[in-house]
Protein backbone atom coordinates (compact mmCIF):
# COMPACT_ATOMS: atom_id res chain seq x y z
CA UNK A 1 0.00 0.00 0.00
CA UNK A 2 1.22 3.40 -0.74
CA UNK A 3 1.15 5.81 2.79
CA UNK A 4 1.52 9.16 3.69
CA UNK A 5 2.95 10.46 6.72
CA UNK A 6 1.78 14.49 7.79
CA UNK A 7 4.77 16.19 9.24
CA UNK A 8 8.46 16.60 9.71
CA UNK A 9 9.69 16.05 12.98
CA UNK A 10 11.24 13.74 15.16
CA UNK A 11 7.99 11.96 15.66
CA UNK A 12 7.36 11.14 12.18
CA UNK A 13 10.97 10.65 11.45
CA UNK A 14 10.38 7.76 14.18
CA UNK A 15 7.14 6.60 12.47
CA UNK A 16 8.10 7.03 9.06
CA UNK A 17 11.12 4.23 10.01
CA UNK A 18 9.10 1.96 11.51
CA UNK A 19 6.45 1.88 8.66
CA UNK A 20 8.62 1.02 6.56
CA UNK A 21 9.92 -2.10 7.92
CA UNK A 22 6.42 -3.36 7.03
CA UNK A 23 6.44 -5.26 3.97
CA UNK A 24 2.75 -4.09 3.80
CA UNK A 25 4.19 -0.77 2.98
CA UNK A 26 4.64 -0.40 -0.72
CA UNK A 27 5.51 3.74 -0.69
CA UNK A 28 6.10 5.95 1.69
CA UNK A 29 5.79 9.81 1.42
CA UNK A 30 6.09 12.00 4.24
CA UNK A 31 4.83 15.99 4.11
CA UNK A 32 7.28 17.93 4.69
CA UNK A 33 9.57 15.40 5.77
CA UNK A 34 12.95 16.97 6.67
CA UNK A 35 16.91 15.63 5.49
CA UNK A 36 16.76 12.47 7.83
CA UNK A 37 13.32 11.27 6.46
CA UNK A 38 14.57 11.84 2.78
CA UNK A 39 17.22 9.17 3.51
CA UNK A 40 14.51 6.72 4.03
CA UNK A 41 11.38 8.20 2.44
CA UNK A 42 10.54 9.92 -0.60
CA UNK A 43 9.63 14.10 1.03
CA UNK A 44 6.81 16.47 -0.06
CA UNK A 45 5.64 19.70 -0.26
CA UNK A 46 2.57 20.15 0.76
CA UNK A 47 -0.12 22.43 3.08
CA UNK A 48 -0.62 19.40 5.86
CA UNK A 49 -2.97 22.14 7.04
CA UNK A 50 -5.34 22.35 3.90
CA UNK A 51 -7.71 19.01 3.87
CA UNK A 52 -8.67 19.89 0.31
CA UNK A 53 -5.09 20.17 -0.71
CA UNK A 54 -3.96 16.60 1.46
CA UNK A 55 -6.51 15.05 -0.11
CA UNK A 56 -5.83 16.08 -3.77
CA UNK A 57 -2.24 14.65 -3.15
CA UNK A 58 -3.84 11.73 -2.15
CA UNK A 59 -6.03 11.25 -5.26
CA UNK A 60 -2.74 12.35 -7.07
CA UNK A 61 -0.45 9.48 -5.51
CA UNK A 62 -2.81 6.96 -5.24
CA UNK A 63 -2.24 6.83 -1.48
CA UNK A 64 -4.53 4.17 0.56
CA UNK A 65 -3.32 5.48 4.17
CA UNK A 66 -2.35 8.64 5.94
CA UNK A 67 -0.96 9.21 9.60
CA UNK A 68 -1.47 12.38 10.55
CA UNK A 69 2.03 12.94 13.08
CA UNK A 70 1.45 16.37 14.32
CA UNK A 71 -1.80 17.94 16.22
CA UNK A 72 -2.00 20.89 14.18
CA UNK A 73 -3.17 18.99 11.21
CA UNK A 74 -6.02 17.35 13.84
CA UNK A 75 -7.13 20.90 15.13
CA UNK A 76 -7.97 21.61 11.65
CA UNK A 77 -9.66 19.10 10.93
CA UNK A 78 -7.54 17.12 7.87
CA UNK A 79 -8.57 14.18 9.39
CA UNK A 80 -12.45 14.92 8.89
CA UNK A 81 -11.95 15.96 5.31
CA UNK A 82 -9.86 12.91 4.38
CA UNK A 83 -12.29 10.57 5.78
CA UNK A 84 -14.87 12.37 3.98
CA UNK A 85 -13.34 11.94 1.12
CA UNK A 86 -12.73 8.14 1.73
CA UNK A 87 -9.09 8.08 2.70
CA UNK A 88 -8.18 5.28 5.78
CA UNK A 89 -6.61 7.59 8.07
CA UNK A 90 -4.80 7.57 11.11
CA UNK A 91 -5.57 10.62 14.00
CA UNK A 92 -9.23 12.20 15.72
CA UNK A 93 -11.45 14.25 14.34
CA UNK A 94 -11.47 17.82 15.13
CA UNK A 95 -13.87 17.02 17.87
CA UNK A 96 -12.03 14.58 19.64
CA UNK A 97 -8.78 16.13 19.01
CA UNK A 98 -9.97 19.17 21.24
CA UNK A 99 -8.61 16.57 24.18
CA UNK A 100 -5.15 18.25 22.88
CA UNK A 101 -6.73 21.36 21.74
CA UNK A 102 -8.62 22.89 24.89
CA UNK A 103 -7.09 22.12 28.18
CA UNK A 104 -10.77 23.14 29.24
CA UNK A 105 -12.23 20.71 27.17
CA UNK A 106 -10.40 18.01 29.23
CA UNK A 107 -11.55 18.77 32.23
CA UNK A 108 -15.17 19.13 31.58
CA UNK A 109 -14.19 15.72 30.18
CA UNK A 110 -12.47 14.51 33.75
CA UNK A 111 -15.95 15.81 35.73
CA UNK A 112 -17.87 14.07 33.26
CA UNK A 113 -16.70 10.70 33.40
CA UNK A 114 -14.74 10.68 37.02
CA UNK A 115 -11.05 10.14 35.86
CA UNK A 116 -9.10 11.87 38.92
CA UNK A 117 -7.55 15.37 37.89
CA UNK A 118 -6.11 18.37 39.16
CA UNK A 119 -8.82 20.64 40.45
CA UNK A 120 -9.03 23.73 38.40
CA UNK A 121 -10.79 27.09 37.11
CA UNK A 122 -10.95 28.41 33.76
CA UNK A 123 -10.95 32.53 33.18
CA UNK A 124 -11.20 34.63 30.11
CA UNK A 125 -9.57 38.02 32.11
CA UNK A 126 -6.06 38.49 33.41
CA UNK A 127 -7.90 40.37 36.31
CA UNK A 128 -9.92 37.25 37.39
CA UNK A 129 -7.60 34.79 36.77
CA UNK A 130 -4.65 37.19 38.81
CA UNK A 131 -7.56 36.86 41.41
CA UNK A 132 -7.92 33.64 42.03
CA UNK A 133 -3.94 32.67 42.22
CA UNK A 134 -3.83 35.22 44.83
CA UNK A 135 -7.00 33.18 47.00
CA UNK A 136 -4.98 30.21 45.90
CA UNK A 137 -1.36 30.47 46.46
CA UNK A 138 1.75 29.29 45.01
CA UNK A 139 3.19 26.46 43.97
CA UNK A 140 0.31 26.89 41.17
CA UNK A 141 0.10 25.68 37.76
CA UNK A 142 -0.65 28.19 34.55
CA UNK A 143 -1.89 26.59 31.73
CA UNK A 144 -2.68 28.42 27.93
CA UNK A 145 -5.81 26.45 27.06
CA UNK A 146 -5.28 25.99 23.30
CA UNK A 147 -2.41 25.04 21.68
CA UNK A 148 1.07 26.42 22.01
CA UNK A 149 3.83 23.76 20.41
CA UNK A 150 4.32 22.33 24.09
CA UNK A 151 5.40 25.47 25.68
CA UNK A 152 1.84 27.09 26.98
CA UNK A 153 2.34 25.57 30.47
CA UNK A 154 4.09 27.30 33.29
CA UNK A 155 4.68 25.47 36.95
CA UNK A 156 4.62 28.50 39.13
CA UNK A 157 6.30 27.76 42.04
CA UNK A 158 5.76 31.86 43.42
CA UNK A 159 3.52 33.94 43.27
CA UNK A 160 5.34 36.49 41.08
CA UNK A 161 6.04 33.69 38.40
CA UNK A 162 2.66 33.04 38.81
CA UNK A 163 1.52 36.20 38.41
CA UNK A 164 4.18 36.93 35.40
CA UNK A 165 2.57 34.21 33.63
CA UNK A 166 -1.11 35.27 33.52
CA UNK A 167 -0.28 38.89 32.24
CA UNK A 168 2.20 37.15 29.59
CA UNK A 169 -0.65 34.84 28.02
CA UNK A 170 -3.25 37.20 28.19
CA UNK A 171 -0.62 40.05 26.59
CA UNK A 172 -0.20 37.53 23.53
CA UNK A 173 2.53 35.40 24.42
CA UNK A 174 1.37 32.19 22.72
CA UNK A 175 -1.00 33.63 20.20
CA UNK A 176 -4.37 32.84 20.32
CA UNK A 177 -3.92 29.90 22.34
CA UNK A 178 -3.68 31.59 25.54
CA UNK A 179 -7.14 34.45 25.07
CA UNK A 180 -8.25 31.52 28.26
CA UNK A 181 -6.20 30.08 30.85
CA UNK A 182 -6.69 27.14 32.97
CA UNK A 183 -4.97 27.18 36.62
CA UNK A 184 -4.36 24.12 37.94
CA UNK A 185 -3.89 22.98 41.45
CA UNK A 186 -0.01 22.30 41.61
CA UNK A 187 0.79 17.95 41.79
CA UNK A 188 2.92 16.52 43.43
CA UNK A 189 4.49 13.12 42.32
CA UNK A 190 6.64 11.61 39.14
CA UNK A 191 5.05 11.77 36.03
CA UNK A 192 4.59 9.35 33.05
CA UNK A 193 3.62 9.06 29.61
CA UNK A 194 0.68 6.47 28.95
CA UNK A 195 0.07 5.77 24.74
CA UNK A 196 -3.01 3.54 24.11
CA UNK A 197 -5.10 3.72 20.87
CA UNK A 198 -8.73 3.35 20.68
CA UNK A 199 -10.92 2.97 17.78
CA UNK A 200 -13.46 4.92 19.29
CA UNK A 201 -14.11 1.42 21.17
CA UNK A 202 -11.75 -0.48 21.52
CA UNK A 203 -8.14 0.82 23.66
CA UNK A 204 -4.98 -1.20 23.34
CA UNK A 205 -2.34 0.05 25.55
CA UNK A 206 0.86 0.33 23.38
CA UNK A 207 3.36 1.00 25.76
CA UNK A 208 4.43 3.66 27.95
CA UNK A 209 7.62 6.45 28.86
CA UNK A 210 8.86 9.19 30.64
CA UNK A 211 10.41 12.35 29.31
CA UNK A 212 12.24 15.49 30.78
CA UNK A 213 10.63 18.61 29.74
CA UNK A 214 13.11 21.13 31.28
CA UNK A 215 16.46 22.37 29.53
CA UNK A 216 19.36 21.46 31.27
CA UNK A 217 20.57 18.84 33.86
CA UNK A 218 19.09 18.30 37.06
CA UNK A 219 15.70 19.23 35.29
CA UNK A 220 16.86 22.89 35.58
CA UNK A 221 16.19 25.89 33.38
CA UNK A 222 12.68 26.68 31.63
CA UNK A 223 10.17 23.89 29.78
CA UNK A 224 10.85 22.49 26.98
CA UNK A 225 9.11 19.96 24.40
CA UNK A 226 10.99 17.51 25.94
CA UNK A 227 15.05 16.95 25.81
CA UNK A 228 14.76 13.45 25.95
CA UNK A 229 12.79 10.18 26.89
CA UNK A 230 13.06 6.87 27.99
CA UNK A 231 10.84 3.48 27.67
CA UNK A 232 9.74 1.75 29.83
CA UNK A 233 8.75 4.14 32.46
CA UNK A 234 9.39 1.88 35.88
CA UNK A 235 6.89 4.02 37.66
CA UNK A 236 4.19 2.54 35.44
CA UNK A 237 3.84 -0.63 37.27
CA UNK A 238 1.14 -3.36 35.95
CA UNK A 239 -0.79 -2.34 38.56
CA UNK A 240 -0.59 1.52 38.17
CA UNK A 241 -1.11 0.58 34.48
CA UNK A 242 -4.84 -0.85 34.94
CA UNK A 243 -5.69 1.77 37.92
CA UNK A 244 -4.88 4.47 34.62
CA UNK A 245 -6.77 2.35 32.20
CA UNK A 246 -9.81 2.17 34.56
CA UNK A 247 -10.31 5.03 35.89
CA UNK A 248 -8.85 7.36 33.38
CA UNK A 249 -8.70 6.35 30.01
CA UNK A 250 -11.63 3.68 29.28
CA UNK A 251 -13.83 6.51 30.93
CA UNK A 252 -12.65 8.91 28.97
CA UNK A 253 -13.21 6.70 25.63
CA UNK A 254 -16.39 5.95 26.59
CA UNK A 255 -17.28 10.00 27.33
CA UNK A 256 -16.19 10.55 24.07
CA UNK A 257 -18.65 8.06 22.00
CA UNK A 258 -21.29 9.26 24.50
CA UNK A 259 -20.79 12.64 23.05
CA UNK A 260 -20.98 11.35 19.34
CA UNK A 261 -17.38 12.10 19.15
CA UNK A 262 -15.95 8.81 18.84
CA UNK A 263 -11.84 9.14 19.88
CA UNK A 264 -9.85 7.42 16.93
CA UNK A 265 -5.99 7.21 16.87
CA UNK A 266 -3.33 7.59 19.46
CA UNK A 267 -4.22 8.87 22.85
CA UNK A 268 -1.12 10.18 24.76
CA UNK A 269 -1.89 10.58 28.63
CA UNK A 270 0.40 12.46 31.12
CA UNK A 271 -0.16 11.10 34.44
CA UNK A 272 1.21 12.72 37.79
CA UNK A 273 1.68 9.44 39.88
CA UNK A 274 1.63 9.52 43.90
CA UNK A 275 1.73 6.51 46.39
CA UNK A 276 0.96 4.17 43.31
CA UNK A 277 -2.59 6.53 42.04
CA UNK A 278 -2.22 8.39 38.98
CA UNK A 279 -3.66 11.54 38.18
CA UNK A 280 -4.10 13.02 34.79
CA UNK A 281 -2.32 15.94 33.80
CA UNK A 282 -3.04 16.30 30.15
CA UNK A 283 -3.86 14.75 27.11
CA UNK A 284 -2.05 14.84 23.66
CA UNK A 285 -3.82 13.63 20.57
CA UNK A 286 -0.73 12.48 18.81
CA UNK A 287 2.54 10.68 19.73
CA UNK A 288 4.52 12.54 22.25
CA UNK A 289 7.84 13.75 20.94
CA UNK A 290 10.44 12.27 21.84
CA UNK A 291 8.43 10.19 23.55
CA UNK A 292 7.44 8.22 19.89
CA UNK A 293 10.85 7.56 18.67
CA UNK A 294 12.12 5.47 21.70
CA UNK A 295 8.02 3.69 21.52
CA UNK A 296 9.14 3.11 17.86
CA UNK A 297 12.52 1.81 18.37
CA UNK A 298 11.22 -1.04 20.88
CA UNK A 299 7.73 -1.79 18.60
CA UNK A 300 9.53 -1.67 14.53
CA UNK A 301 7.20 -3.22 11.69
CA UNK A 302 4.36 -4.09 13.97
CA UNK A 303 3.38 -0.35 14.57
CA UNK A 304 1.53 -0.53 10.85
CA UNK A 305 -0.32 -3.55 11.73
CA UNK A 306 -1.33 -1.93 14.91
CA UNK A 307 -1.99 1.62 13.30
CA UNK A 308 -3.75 0.36 10.41
CA UNK A 309 -6.42 -1.67 12.87
CA UNK A 310 -6.86 1.50 14.89
CA UNK A 311 -7.82 3.10 11.95
CA UNK A 312 -10.41 0.10 10.77
CA UNK A 313 -12.42 -0.45 13.63
CA UNK A 314 -10.02 -3.85 14.65
CA UNK A 315 -8.66 -2.67 17.75
CA UNK A 316 -10.04 -6.17 19.21
CA UNK A 317 -8.25 -8.32 16.65
CA UNK A 318 -4.89 -6.53 17.79
CA UNK A 319 -2.23 -7.75 20.68
CA UNK A 320 1.27 -5.52 20.98
CA UNK A 321 4.23 -7.69 20.88
CA UNK A 322 6.83 -6.28 23.60
CA UNK A 323 10.32 -7.31 23.67
CA UNK A 324 11.73 -7.15 27.37
CA UNK A 325 13.60 -4.25 26.15
CA UNK A 326 14.25 -0.49 27.20
CA UNK A 327 15.05 2.46 24.97
CA UNK A 328 16.38 6.17 25.11
CA UNK A 329 16.27 8.79 23.10
CA UNK A 330 18.67 12.20 24.19
CA UNK A 331 17.70 15.31 21.97
CA UNK A 332 20.23 17.51 20.57
CA UNK A 333 18.80 20.84 20.38
CA UNK A 334 20.30 24.31 19.18
CA UNK A 335 22.28 26.75 21.75
CA UNK A 336 19.13 28.83 23.06
CA UNK A 337 16.08 26.78 23.10
CA UNK A 338 13.74 27.08 24.23
CA UNK A 339 14.22 31.16 23.38
CA UNK A 340 15.74 32.23 20.03
CA UNK A 341 18.57 30.72 18.51
CA UNK A 342 20.97 30.55 15.56
CA UNK A 343 19.57 28.11 12.28
CA UNK A 344 22.12 27.29 9.34
CA UNK A 345 24.41 25.79 11.44
CA UNK A 346 26.34 22.28 9.92
CA UNK A 347 25.83 18.91 11.82
CA UNK A 348 28.80 16.91 10.98
CA UNK A 349 29.75 13.03 11.71
CA UNK A 350 26.49 11.43 11.35
CA UNK A 351 27.62 9.54 8.23
CA UNK A 352 29.66 7.65 10.90
CA UNK A 353 26.94 6.44 13.23
CA UNK A 354 25.27 3.43 12.96
CA UNK A 355 21.66 3.04 11.82
CA UNK A 356 20.40 -0.29 13.33
CA UNK A 357 17.50 -1.77 15.41
CA UNK A 358 19.10 -1.09 18.38
CA UNK A 359 20.78 2.42 17.28
CA UNK A 360 19.10 5.25 15.18
CA UNK A 361 19.47 9.32 14.84
CA UNK A 362 16.05 10.50 14.53
CA UNK A 363 15.90 14.04 12.87
CA UNK A 364 13.70 16.60 14.42
CA UNK A 365 14.59 20.13 12.67
CA UNK A 366 17.33 19.48 9.80
CA UNK A 367 17.23 20.09 5.96
CA UNK A 368 20.03 19.27 3.44
CA UNK A 369 22.23 22.44 1.73
CA UNK A 370 25.09 21.56 -0.82
CA UNK A 371 25.48 18.20 0.57
CA UNK A 372 25.47 19.26 4.39
CA UNK A 373 23.15 18.17 6.66
CA UNK A 374 22.12 22.18 8.78
CA UNK A 375 20.11 22.86 11.96
CA UNK A 376 16.82 24.62 11.12
CA UNK A 377 14.77 23.52 14.16
CA UNK A 378 15.05 24.57 17.59
CA UNK A 379 15.47 20.71 18.70
CA UNK A 380 17.54 19.13 15.97
CA UNK A 381 18.41 15.26 16.53
CA UNK A 382 17.04 12.47 18.97
CA UNK A 383 20.29 9.99 19.64
CA UNK A 384 18.28 7.06 20.18
CA UNK A 385 19.29 3.34 21.32
CA UNK A 386 17.79 0.41 23.05
CA UNK A 387 19.46 -2.00 25.05
CA UNK A 388 18.63 -5.07 26.95
CA UNK A 389 18.78 -2.71 30.06
CA UNK A 390 18.00 1.08 30.82
CA UNK A 391 22.28 1.57 31.24
CA UNK A 392 22.61 -0.21 27.82
CA UNK A 393 20.49 2.09 26.45
CA UNK A 394 21.82 4.98 28.38
CA UNK A 395 25.65 4.30 27.23
CA UNK A 396 24.51 3.38 23.37
CA UNK A 397 22.63 6.69 23.11
CA UNK A 398 25.39 8.92 24.97
CA UNK A 399 28.30 6.98 22.90
CA UNK A 400 26.60 8.63 19.27
CA UNK A 401 25.64 11.84 21.16
CA UNK A 402 29.87 12.31 22.47
CA UNK A 403 30.32 11.57 18.46
CA UNK A 404 28.55 14.30 16.71
CA UNK A 405 30.17 17.66 15.86
CA UNK A 406 28.13 20.19 16.23
CA UNK A 407 29.11 23.13 18.41
CA UNK A 408 26.08 24.92 18.43
CA UNK A 409 24.06 22.42 20.20
CA UNK A 410 23.47 21.20 23.35
CA UNK A 411 22.00 18.29 24.94
CA UNK A 412 21.13 17.21 28.74
CA UNK A 413 23.58 14.78 29.87
CA UNK A 414 21.18 13.10 32.74
CA UNK A 415 18.07 11.59 30.38
CA UNK A 416 17.35 8.95 32.67
CA UNK A 417 18.17 9.49 36.03
CA UNK A 418 14.98 8.75 37.86
CA UNK A 419 15.11 5.28 36.78
CA UNK A 420 18.99 4.47 37.00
Amino acid sequence: MNILILGGGGREHALAWAVMQNPKCDKLIVAPGNAGIAKIAECASLDILNGDAVVQFCEANAISFVIIGPEAPLAAGVADRLRDAGVLTFGPSQAAAQLEASKGFTKEICDACGAPTASYARFDTAEDARAYVQDQGAPIVIKADGLAAGKGVIVAMDMATALGAIDDMFAGEFGSAGAEVVIEEFMEGEEASFFVLSDGENVLPLGTAQDHKRAYDGDEGPNTGGMGAYSPAPIMTDTVTQKALDEIVKPTVAEMAKRGTPYQGVLYAGFMIKNGQPRLVEYNARFGDPECQVLMLRLGAQVLDHLLACAEGRLHEARVNWADDHAMTVVMAAKGYPGAYEKGTEIRGLSDLPEDSAHMVFHAGTSERDGKIVATGGRVLNVTARGATLQEARDRAYDMTSRIDWPEGFYRTDIGWRAL
